[in-house]
Order: structure tokens, then C-alpha cells, then sequence
């Protein structure tokens, strides 16, 4: 998967049940991809170990912070695409409930009801 974050540490901050997938909502995070991540979000189906699907809020490059403070990409096997950019991306409310939106749809979910474990 190009792009995929790949994590040395996180906090996990939510968890979530969605259908046949979970999903982890990560902060204070450490990586080894040479980004720096605000949150991620990463949708798993049930009985697998990798995430199909990533929501990430980035720090914007300098030069295009007045735009907003953090981009919004979605990671999954065939795109890696930034969507979005917004200083509210790098508030917790704000980030998770327009991950969980764009993950959704991206997985043909939008009538799963979601179920908030942590």
C-alpha cells in the first residue's frame, strides 16, 4: 500500500465497531515514514491484522498553512490522496467525525450504524 503510515508508537484515543470492521483512532503518534501525523484512523476488517484503509491529519507544509493547519489524506491500497486541508483537522471531534465519514464511504458503509467502544 503506498503511503501507508507506518507507526513506531501511538496512543490509542477511540475505538470503534463497524460492521465487520474496527477501527482505532490514534494520537500522539511516532513514525518511521518521515510524516509527522496528528490522528490517524485505520479501518481493519474483523479477524485481520492490517488496516485496509488509513484517514490521516498531517501538519500542512508551511508554505500552504493559511489555507489550514492539517491536510486530510485517505491511504487505502489504490489511492493516497489528500482531500481536505483545515485547521479544525487537528481537533479530536472534529478529525473523528469526518474520518469516520470518509471511511465509511470509502468502504461502502455510510448505513452501518457505528458503535463507539473506547
Amino acid at each position: 500500500m503506498q503511503d501507508r503510515p507506518v507507526i513506531k508508537t501511538a496512543i490509542p484515543k477511540r475505538r470503534y465497531q463497524v460492521g465487520n470492521y474496527s477501527a482505532s483512532l490514534l494520537g500522539e503518534i511516532e513514525s518511521s515514514d518521515g510524516r509527522a501525523y496528528r490522528y490517524i484512523l485505520a479501518l481493519v476488517p474483523l479477524g485481520q491484522r492490517e488496516p485496509v484503509l488509513y484517514v490521516c491529519a498531517e501538519p500542512s507544509p508551511t508554505a500552504e498553512r493559511i489555507q489550514g493547519a492539517y491536510c486530510l489524506r485517505v491511504v487505502s491500497e489504490l489511492m493516497s490522496e489528500l482531500v481536505d486541508t483545515d485547521d479544525r483537522w487537528g481537533e479530536l471531534e472534529a478529525f473523528s467525525e469526518q474520518a469516520m465519514k470518509l471511511g465509511l464511504q470509502m468502504l461502502g458503509l455510510q448505513q452501518t450504524p457505528v458503535k463507539r467502544l473506547m
